[in-house]
Formats: structure tokens, C-alpha cells, sequence
């Protein structure tokens, strides 16, 4: 018998990484470490570091092993439809005290033919930034391959980066190709595929946790990346209290911002997926409309409300929330067309 669906919960699942800080455990109200946290997998099905429910009947499960059980109801018809069975996006919370490396990450074709795995597409929202913060998104004028190389070689290549001062509530969105770096002194949260490949340009000739120097892949970035330049890489949107705010539709995932200080209604059912909520700041409850479930949502906190309940309202406590919420619009036909495509050739 298949069980009642509600929001669902997840334990800490923290990364200790050379770059990190300790805001994370802070931000979450856990206790400090003894170890640099660069990131919390706040919603996780990679087979190394699955998200564990922490609410509920479900409560001690692995989530993948739940989708598996119950994929429609949770992801949606077409979602578990196309990504057989599989949640197809990861949200984390990083802490970035220092500079991470210059990377890249393969799109869905390369990261298909090498490895049979999606891509990597994934977009940051600035939680905080420091005086002076700064983050890597893209190049400041076209280069050539032979350039790229040269400036691999002589320990230039952030000079053709384009680099962008940030501040709180500012949106990058990284489609795979695009090189970036996440520099000291900024709280993120990110949405991206479920995917881990990450390919390292360039990593300060710095040790990593174990002291020996990180594995650098220059000649895989140079297959992965698009030299383009665009005219802006900073996202614009239009944050507005007390609505839900369009903030990226992109091939991969929606996102939308809810600043809310009263009661606020969410009907997602329409879309055919779930959602993931990310708490950005302040507290709420989430209370389903069809059951009558209720959660508290935490700052720092996140959760996943299946497909099939997706229809709720927000009720934040103590003057107001904002949440990140991520999820697949299904209206968009083209959309259903390339992910089809994609899961085809896969299983050739």
C-alpha cells in the first residue's frame, strides 16, 4: 500500500571542502564543526550523498528509494516519465569563505557519450555577500582554443574572465559551457541538474582536504566550454512582496521567488512536478490543501512537495519568508521534446 504523501523533510547533509566556512551550520541552527563546510545537499538523489527524510512516516528513508516507490506521485506523470523514475535536479546551500576554482561543466550530450549522465546547467541566488564580494561567470571577450591553452599555461586565464560584484539577491544562471567561479565571501543557494561533473580549470595551486593538490581536467573543459560572449550574464528579475516572482524559466528548471509577510496560496498542480522550497530567510509553515498536512519550513531549511499535492499555502511566522522554489514546467512542449530526445539516445 502506497503511503499518504506530505512535504517532505531531510536531515543535514553537509560537505566539508577546502573553500568553505562556517555559515552554513549557522544558517541551518546546527552546531558548529571543527571542519570548513562549503556545502549543505539540501534535496540529493546522487547515489553518494542521498537526501535521508527527516519527518513523517518516511522518516530514516533514502529519498531515492521513496521516488522509486512512488515516482508519479512525486515527481509528476511526464517528469518520471522522461527521467525514468529519477529526480532530475539538486539544490545545495554553499558557503563560499574562500575562492573555489575556475570550472566548467559538460552539457547533456558530452556528459551522455562519456559518462551516461545529464548535464550540468545550474543557477546561483546571493543569499550573502561580503563588501567587494566577487564571482566568475563567463569570458570578457572571445578567445580562441589556442588562447585558452596559452593562458592555462602562463597562469592568465582569469584575466578573460568577466568578473561581477555582487550583493544580496542577485541571479546568475550557468548554462553548461559556461566557465565560472563562486569567490570568498558569498552565501549561495543553487538549483542545477543532478549532476556531479565538474571539470577544474584552475585551482590556486592550493592543497584540498587531504593536502594534496586537486585534480585539475584542461583538456575536458576545453571540449566543454563556449567561448561565447554575451552582453549580460547577470539574471534581472522583478522581486515584488507577497507574489510569486519569475526569476529564470530555463530548458532545465523554473525558479520563482515568494516574499511573503502574510498567507500567501501556491497552486502548482498545473505544472506536473514537484517542488522544491528553499527557505532563504525567516520561518513558515506549509499546510496542504487536499490533507490538511503541516510542516515548519525553517531558515536555512529546505523541503520537496510531490507532484500530486502540490496545491498549499505558506503561512510565515513572525513578520515574513522568502523562499526559492524550483521545479519542471511541463507547459513547455519544446521542452518535453529535447528531454524525450535526450532520454532516448540514452538508452540506446
Amino acid at each position: 500500500m502506497k503511503p499518504v504523501l506530505y512535504p517532505l523533510l531531510f536531515y543535514p547533509n553537509l560537505h566539508p571542502l577546502v573553500w568553505g566556512g562556517d555559515r552554513l551550520t549557522r544558517f541551518k541552527g546546527l552546531p558548529s564543526q571543527d571542519r570548513p563546510i562549503g556545502e549543505s545537499w539540501e534535496v540529493s538523489v546522487i547515489p553518494y550523498s542521498t537526501s535521508t527524510i527527516a519527518n513523517g512516516d518516511l522518516a530514516g528513508r533514502n529519498l531515492a528509494d521513496v521516488i522509486a516507490e512512488n515516482p508519479v506521485e512525486i515527481l509528476g506523470e511526464a517528469v518520471a516519465a522522461q527521467y525514468q523514475n529519477k529526480l532530475p535536479l539538486l539544490a545545495k546551500f554553499i558557503d563560499a569563505k574562500h575562492d573555489l576554482s575556475i570550472q566548467v561543466h559538460p552539457n547533456d550530450e558530452m556528459a551522455r557519450m562519456k559518462y551516461g549522465k545529464l548535464g550540468k546547467s545550474e543557477m546561483w541566488y546571493i543569499i550573502d555577500a561580503e563588501p567587494g564580494s566577487f564571482l566568475y561567470a563567463g569570458f570578457n571577450r572571445e578567445i580562441s582554443l589556442e588562447e585558452y591553452h596559452q593562458r592555462i599555461s602562463d597562469g592568465t586565464f582569469c584575466e578573460v574572465l568577466a568578473k561581477h560584484e555582487v550583493k544580496k539577491g542577485d541571479v546568475f544562471y550557468l548554462p553548461a559551457g559556461r566557465v565560472h567561479a563562486i569567490c570568498g565571501g558569498i552565501m549561495l543557494a543553487e538549483i542545477q541538474q543532478s549532476s556531479d561533473i565538474t571539470y577544474r580549470i584552475f585551482d590556486y595551486n592550493r592543497p584540498g582536504m587531504d593536502g594534496k593538490p586537486r585534480e585539475l581536467h584542461t583538456v575536458l573543459a576545453a571540449k566543454a566550454l563556449d567561448f561565447h560572449v554575451v552582453d549580460e550574464y547577470r539574471t534581472e528579475y522583478s522581486a515584488e512582496d507577497n507574489r510569486a516572482c519569475h526569476v529564470i524559466d530555463s530548458p532545465y528548471f523554473s525558479v520563482r521567488l515568494v516574499n511573503t509577510t502574510k498567507p500567501f496560496h501556491r497552486n502548482l498542480i498545473k505544472y506536473d512536478s514537484f517542488i522544491i522550497s528553499m527557505c532563504i530567510s525567516g520561518n513558515c509553515k506549509i499546510r496542504i490543501r487536499s490533507t490538511g498536512y503541516e510542516i515548519q519550513l525553517q531558515e536555512g531549511n529546505s523541503c520537496l512537495i510531490p507532484a500530486t499535492i502540490a496545491d498549499y499555502d505558506i503561512i510565515p511566522e513572525c513578520g515574513g519568508v522568502k523562499l526559492l522554489d524550483a521545479y519542471i514546467d511541463k507547459k513547455d512542449r519544446s521542452f518535453v521534446r529535447k528531454v524525450t530526445r535526450f532520454l532516448h539516445l540514452t538508452r540506446k
